[in-house]
């Protein structure tokens, strides 16, 4: 109840700010028609809410970022990949009831309208919600859903053949368009830029094709295509309408630091050490001193009950309540652009400027003024190597406490970083057996020692009104791309 709120507070907020489109003899709390205007911040909404709360709060578990707190015990059983059937209820409805049941209504008005902007703006999110859903879930309902009464039963269709459909979607909307049209002013993520949003269409793309580096579909040609091109958005795409004020912050904020106190979260020695290696300027802003000593300090990932330790011990986070919600960032964009070059056209130095391009951007995003040079430069931490595995571990520091589950989801694919061959208590034992940044083999873990969460299951919401509902799988099953 409290995110529907906070989306109706935002939609309200940002009517009155657009007033521009509006009939000023109108009331506008009272609109006589639903209108794409409407409808469009409706969907962003819907899905920047899910991605910058539940999401970005497990994102934050599993890419291991954070765990929970030793004095506190909101996230005891989400920390040690204990989680049940109803975890994803709420992001699972939202998306389907809330995005792309808007989405649809846009797609459809659009084109009988042959308004091809905000028929590609649909489609783009629609694009990007289905694979959102795919990568929590693997299968999902697609060519069956949304049909209303007509399928209330809808398959559930194979991560492939979701992620094909959805590329096809995309090209079809770009082929309408011609960068002439108009997209609606309401939009709250890209400004109503249409050429924004084409070059969010190709970056989507772009993300969708390299999710499957590691299949036999790793659509290579597609890839280089899109590189030689070079047609993508020029700004992070996020959702920014926050404010300091209740009901109206940033929904990660909102649950765990207003209601909850922001005592659940510590910062891991993952991420920390990482950063602290490697004097990145980040952890400032990124993270607080532990209290008790006034350094930045991290804990072992599931690691609360380990004997001794203290909140006290620990940094916590540090997220404003008007941190925007980021959809898909330019650091990001730029490092899928270098892991491209450097995969497909075995082009290092390429994927040297687009790499160095991406720590710019990040830090930019951050707010730091540092030069990104005092980072990358001969002889500095992050001297570009020439190696995947660099450009991977850049993008785990790019996306932290930024879009925390495409983190997660990134570490999966690429296996980076690397799992430590030491155990939280050899390293306790022995700190010199931990590389910083790898990650650590979780204190605690219902699922038994050396095994991962790669999936959750399929929602009790789903369960319980779709008898196609496949059965259940083992939270350890790799979704459809997974394949390392």
């Amino acid at each position: 109840m409290k995110k529907i709120l906070l989306i109706l507070t935002l939609i309200s907020t940002m009517l009155v700010s657009c007033e521009s489109w509006l009939d000023v003899n109108d009331d506008p709390n009272v609109p006589t028609a639903v209108t794409t205007e409407l409808v469009l911040p409706a969907a962003q909404a819907s899905i920047a809410v899910q991605v910058g709360g539940l999401l970005f709060n497990t994102g934050g578990f599993y890419a291991q970022y954070w765990s929970q707190a030793p004095e506190a015990n909101q996230y005891n059983n989400l920390d040690k990949f204990d989680v049940k059937t109803d975890f994803m209820d709420n992001v699972y409805t939202e998306l389907y009831a809330g995005a792309l049941n808007d989405l649809k209504y846009i797609l459809t008005a659009a084109e009988e309208e042959e308004d091809w902007g905000n028929y590609l703006a649909a489609t783009v999110l629609r694009a990007y919600t289905y694979q959102l859903l795919v990568d929590l879930f693997d299968k999902v309902p697609y060519t069956e859903a949304l049909q209303g009464t007509e399928v209330l039963n809808p398959v559930f269709d194979d991560g492939k053949v979701v992620y094909d459909g959805i590329t096809s979607e995309i090209n079809d909307a770009l082929s309408k368009v011609t960068g002439t049209e108009m997209v609606a002013t309401t939009d709250m993520l890209l400004g109503a830029d249409i050429d924004e949003w084409i070059g969010f269409a190709n970056a989507l793309k772009l993300k969708i094709f390299m999710r499957q580096s590691e299949t036999s579909e790793n659509h290579q040609a597609e890839v280089k295509a899109l590189i030689a091109e070079n047609n993508f958005m020029t700004m992070d795409v996020m959702f920014a309408s926050f404010a300091d004020e209740q009901n109206k912050r940033n929904p990660w904020y909102d649950t765990d630091v207003d209601r909850l106190g922001g005592i659940n979260h510590v910062a891991t020695r993952n991420i920390i050490s990482f950063l602290a290696t490697n004097a990145d300027p980040r952890i400032d802003i990124m993270w607080k001193k532990a209290t008790k000593n006034d350094e930045f300090n991290g804990n072992f990932p599931a690691g609360k009950t380990i004997p001794g330790i203290k909140n006290e011990d620990f940094s916590f986070p540090n997220v404003s309540p008007t941190q925007p919600i980021y959809l898909y960032t330019m650091s990001e964009l730029y490092l899928f652009i270098a892991e491209a070059e450097l995969r497909y056209n075995n082009d290092a130095t390429a994927a040297k400027v687009a790499y160095e391009a991406a720590i710019d951007a990040n830090l930019a995003l951050h707010g730091i003024s540092t030069p990104g040079a005092d980072l990358y430069g001969t002889g500095k931490p992050y001297e570009f190597d020439g190696t995947h595995k660099q450009i991977m571990m850049q993008k785990w520091a790019s996306l932290a406490l930024v879009n925390n589950i495409e983190a997660w989801f990134e570490t999966k694919r690429t296996e980076y970083p690397v799992i430590s061959g030491a155990t939280a208590s050899q390293i306790m034992d022995n700190p010199t057996l931990y590389t910083p940044g790898d990650r650590i083999r979780p204190y605690e873990n219902n699922l038994g020692d050396g095994k991962w969460l790669n999936r959750f299951y399929y929602p009790d919401a789903a369960v319980s009104t779709n008898e196609n509902t496949p059965s259940q799988p083992n939270l350890t099953d790799k979704v459809w791309w997974d394949q390392n």
